[in-house]
């Protein structure tokens, strides 16, 4: 292949970011499927319903803080790296994970193996690497790359709900984990070459293709923990819908199945979003995505306290998702616009641990003002004022960008 076809928006760069959604889509198993296999496993080991969303919430941890280190590792090395380590944790994770005989080491198993070192190597550092090698359309690119985490939710929790029916949990573990060894694998062979833009010129003006850490007139760690903050800040809120529609429509009489389906919807909907918002980040930047994001999804949470019919909530979770799939891309797109390259590994990580942990956080905050209340109308209230958070660091960051460039 010719020096011309490894450059941005080649056509090598469009077949390496097919493989990058492969990947993720693949490796985003490490995310669902504990979620679908969780009534077996709580009925395996004879526990209550928290014991057994052990798994979850350490598949959680693993997953935000495994980004950072993965992300690390392809800054130095390249992403194939990470990906490799990742697809071998995931496959070695999941077989052992098959012959778990406690709740804790099937818990550990998907803590360490399975999310930190697995699935965590398929989505910050394939965003950060798919970055390097778009410039004109970057902001689509990045959106159909994050897009794989959402089709693995499609995908697999079918897929691992018929073989756990057919064979059972145990079966079903050790199936994924050599699926996971013969796709992703040779996947990763797509991902040996450097990215073109390593050696990029540090000190070119964000609007050329460049990054300067102190564009926003903000030491780069400032403008790094600000860009945490606000991951944690629209997680919270982003987690309130996500995490407890289903409950949510117990509690109305509705059903845990229609908020099932308001979930699926939701989700899918969170894909046509991503990819628009990557279609608008071209044209506005991540800053402004980030903005518009943020209102649009305060506004569907105002829509949550006002209707609770069950057409309107169908109408308003189809809102939700479309309204808020492009937040987080926005993020990676930022960090690539005011930090340098070679970093975008490690900073994207630490944005998206930022996002895991505020989805965590608002799960489990939204049902603690539930027991308090009696209410999610309270939740839902939490979820907007953290929206707010998140729109005032994204307002201010903004402002600070117009006054840098009216300055220059």
């Amino acid at each position: 292949m010719s020096v011309g076809a490894s450059q941005p928006e080649s056509s090598y760069a469009w077949f390496r970011l097919a493989a990058a959604v492969l990947l993720s889509t693949l490796g985003g198993v490490g995310f669902w499927s504990v979620v679908v296999v969780l009534p077996a496993v709580q009925a395996e080991f004879a526990v209550d319903r928290a014991a057994a969303s052990l798994p979850y919430t350490l598949t959680m941890l693993g997953f935000a803080s495994g980004g950072v280190l993965m992300g690390r590792l392809a800054d130095r090395f390249g992403v194939a790296v990470p990906v490799v380590v990742g697809a071998l944790a995931l496959s070695l994770g999941y077989v052992l994970s098959g012959f778990a005989t406690s709740l804790w080491q099937f818990a550990l198993i998907h803590g360490l193996l399975i999310a930190f070192l697995g699935s965590s190597a398929t989505f910050g550092p394939l965003l950060a690497d798919t970055s390097h090698w778009f410039t004109r359309r970057r902001g689509i690119a990045m959106a159909l790359c994050a897009s794989g985490n959402y089709l693995a939710g499609t995908f697999w929790p079918p897929v691992v709900q018929h073989i756990i029916e057919v064979a059972g949990w145990r079966q079903a573990q050790i199936v994924i984990g050599i699926a996971c060894a013969m796709t992703m694998l040779p996947l990763t062979l797509a991902l040996r070459r450097k990215p073109p833009m390593v050696h990029i010129d540090m000190a070119a003006p964000v609007v050329t293709g460049g990054s300067r850490g102190d564009a926003l007139g903000l030491p780069p760690n400032v403008l790094q923990a600000l860009l945490a903050l606000a991951g944690v800040a629209c997680c919270v809120a982003m987690s309130m819908p996500q995490v407890h529609i289903v409950a949510y429509c117990g509690d109305l009489g509705y059903g845990v199945a229609r908020g099932a389906q308001m979930l699926s919807l939701m989700l899918g909907c969170g894909i046509i979003s991503r990819l628009a918002f990557g279609l608008i980040a071209d044209r506005l930047g991540g800053l402004p995505t980030l903005l518009l994001g943020s209102g649009l999804q305060g506004l569907a949470l105002l829509l949550y306290l006002m209707f609770d019919g069950l057409t309107s909530l169908y109408v308003i979770s189809a809102l939700f998702g479309l309204f808020q799939g492009g937040i987080v891309p926005s993020y990676a797109l930022i960090v690539r616009e005011y930090f340098p390259p070679k970093e975008a590994g490690t900073r994207v990580g630490i944005v998206l641990m930022a996002t895991m942990l505020g989805m965590a956080l608002g799960g489990w905050m939204s049902g603690a003002i539930f027991d308090l209340t009696g209410s999610y109308h309270a939740a839902f209230a939490n979820g907007v004022a953290w929206n707010l958070l998140n729109g005032a660091i994204a307002l201010g960051l903004l402002r600070r960008s117009s006054r840098q460039m009216a300055i220059a």
